[in-house]
C-alpha cells in the first residue's frame, strides 16, 4: 500500500496520519484517509498536467 510507505517517511502525509491518530482515529482508518488524500492529489495532477508539489496536498 503506497500510503503505508508515505507515512513511514517524514513528510506531509506522515503529518496527516499522525494528526488523525492523535485525534483518536484508529490507525487503519488514518491510513485509508492518507490513501484517499494521495488519490485526490494524483487525480488533480493528471487532470491539470501539473508536476508534484508538496503544497498541493493541503489545497
Amino acid at each position: 500500500l503506497a500510503s503505508w510507505t508515505a507515512v513511514r517517511r517524514a513528510g506531509t502525509f506522515r503529518a496527516i496520519y499522525e494528526n488523525l491518530v492523535a485525534r483518536g482515529k484508529p490507525r487503519q482508518l488514518a491510513l485509508i484517509a492518507v490513501a484517499r488524500r494521495m488519490l485526490v492529489v494524483l487525480n488533480d495532477m493528471l487532470r491539470s498536467g501539473r508536476d508534484w508539489q508538496e503544497r498541493m496536498i493541503f489545497a
